[in-house]
């Protein structure tokens, strides 16, 4: 066999090891909280779930795991592989910039390092260094912020329901709907430059690894 395809065989076989790795991690991170407070009065697992830091790191196991295991090359995959890419680095940048010093229900350091700094950037080293063979369109790339959208609704429809918001930027509380709105504009402004950037860095892993005009 040619050395350069043994080469890549070992390489895909360390990656799919790494993948299976992380997403073990991120899987019992995810579940930590959730079963140690189990039958707790002051844990409420719905709220829990409606953190959109815990629903980008399920969607991150899911593709690591599903990764890990048989590595689809489809279009339907990879564009699900980099929105989720995308929610995960939403996910680290707004902690860093906005949530650093709030409360996020994740008190334990090591969770909270791997939901928030760790596990955002394997995925987004995953998706540069594995990147995608299919070529993915700016309009396909904006389309991943669907989610983040629904996202905020759902947390805004909610929120009065409950009487809890999972972030202080999506309370209108004490900010009022104005500011939120004008909040929400800049926010998903800024998610479409980020996805527009997660598609742009997977082109140039592309490029880089398989040498192709993208």
């Amino acid at each position: 066999m040619d050395a350069a395809v043994v080469t890549e065989l070992r390489g895909q076989r360390i990656v799919r090891v790494l993948r299976a790795a992380f997403a073990v991690y991120g899987l019992i991170a995810l579940l930590w909280i959730p079963l140690r407070n189990a039958g707790s009065a002051d844990f409420s697992t719905a709220d829990y779930l409606s953190y959109f830091t815990i629903e980008s790191n399920i969607l991150a196991v899911v593709v690591l795991l599903i990764g890990a295991v048989r590595d689809p090359q489809s279009r339907r995959w990879q564009l699900f592989r980099g929105a989720t890419t995308l929610y995960m680095v939403i996910t680290g940048i707004v902690y860093a910039v906005l949530l650093a010093n709030v409360d996020v229900m994740l008190q334990d350091a090591w969770i909270n390092t791997a939901l928030h700094r760790l596990l955002p950037l394997v995925l987004l080293l995953d998706w540069v260094l594995a990147p995608s063979r299919v070529r993915i369109s700016d309009a396909q790339s904006l389309g991943w912020l669907i989610f983040p959208a629904v996202y905020g609704g759902y947390s805004l429809i909610r929120g009065p329901i409950v009487d809890w918001y999972p972030y202080p930027f999506l309370d209108p509380r004490d900010q009022g709907y104005l500011q939120l709105a004008v909040t929400a504009v800049v926010l998903l402004l800024a998610m479409a430059l980020m996805a527009l950037a997660v598609n742009a860095v997977g082109r140039l892993g592309a490029r880089r690894r398989y040498g192709e005009d993208r």
